[in-house]
């Protein structure tokens, strides 16, 4: 057993785009400027630890302790483009213990949570073995977030961030995505998501071969335009707090990402029957009840069922009585928006 020369733990949460981000160029550079809420009980929590140099695999991954050698090609890929900067990558050896508080795979972020988790604890190593602290910390993380996973770059941050140039956000990137801390109206800062998992297996196509196919897509120009307009028409929604906006902006932006989906060549459709009657219950409640609840989805079958903190009880027992019944085994999770990563032990 290889000498553990250091070691950290980070807890990073996954989020939930509502411009969703699909597309992209060169290494990791958006198509299109994106925003999400970050998640609080969706999250993954990863152990890193440096080894001594020596015999054996560069790196070693343990996805609740399943030695999982499928998934270290993406953190060689991701250690590589970030060695020019932490130059001591180059003389160790790595082995990652890596746990996620929901199903892998199965369309809600896990490589965003993932992603992110790592490249904190990179960070934080660097700051250990270094003996330098980094004065922009999390934006670098974000920044290696992005090399692994690009909506990654956005769960190192708590409530709303977005990613991507964008006129009319001041301080956007490409590189790194950045906390939307002001213009958000009250009855935004504590949004639920409740995910109900329609099916708790893993894609079909991943999201890798969804963004690559959007290279070629006929409608991919006028999918990025309508992005970036509805970002600029978001940022107004969240000042004013215009919850019937919102509820139409979001809606439409989850539609046509799959719609995208089933446009690509090849064609594809990760929905199942039963997202779509959610769906139709959801619209269904709204209109009889006069209440704001709204769905998006992320690349993946299962809803994300976003509403306002005051009308809480009242959805759970509509999700109680008639939703769960077209969620796997009736699992759903009950999540909202979180306060971002944390580091849980040297």
């Amino acid at each position: 057993m290889s000498e553990i020369l250091f070691s950290t733990t980070w807890q990073s949460p996954s989020n939930i785009a509502l411009v969703k981000y699909w597309g992209k160029y060169g290494v990791q550079m958006p198509s299109n400027a994106s925003l999400s809420f970050t998640l609080s009980e969706c999250r993954t929590e990863t152990r890193l630890e440096v080894l001594e140099a020596g015999d054996g695999p560069r790196v070693e991954l343990f996805l609740d302790g399943e030695n999982k050698p499928s998934f270290t090609p993406k953190i060689e890929k991701l250690l590589d483009l970030v060695k020019d900067d932490l130059e001591w990558i180059e003389d160790h050896r790595f082995r990652i213990h890596t746990h996620n508080t929901f199903p892998h795979s199965s369309g809600i972020a896990s490589s965003a949570s993932g992603m992110s988790a790592f490249a904190l604890c990179l960070c934080d190593l660097h700051q250990q073995i270094d003996g330098t602290q980094f004065n922009d910390f999390f934006r670098r993380a974000s920044r290696y977030s992005r090399l692994g996973s690009g909506s990654a770059c956005r769960s190192v941050y708590g409530g709303m961030a977005y990613w991507g140039k964008h006129e009319d956000f001041p301080h956007s990137s490409q590189e790194y995505a950045v906390p939307l801390k002001d213009g958000i109206h009250e009855v935004f800062h504590d949004f639920q998501d409740t995910i109900l998992l329609v099916d708790r297996g893993s894609k079909d196509v991943s999201s890798t071969i969804g963004h690559d196919l959007m290279l070629h897509h006929p409608f991919a120009q006028q999918r990025f335009e309508v992005a970036n307009q509805n970002m600029s028409r978001l940022k107004e929604i969240l000042a004013s707090g215009d919850v019937d906006a919102f509820v139409s902006l979001v809606e439409r932006e989850a539609l046509m990402l799959h719609g995208l989906m089933m446009s690509s060549l090849p064609y594809y459709i990760l929905m199942k029957p039963n997202t779509l009657k959610i769906i139709e219950k959801i619209w269904e409640f709204r209109k009889q009840n006069g209440l704001p609840v709204l769905f998006t989805l992320d690349a993946g079958a299962n809803v994300h069922l976003l509403y306002p903190a005051s009308i809480t009880h009242r959805v759970e027992e509509w999700i109680k009585a008639e939703l769960s019944a077209f969620c796997e085994n009736n699992t759903y999770i009950c999540d909202h928006v979180g306060k971002g990563p944390s580091r849980l032990s040297k």
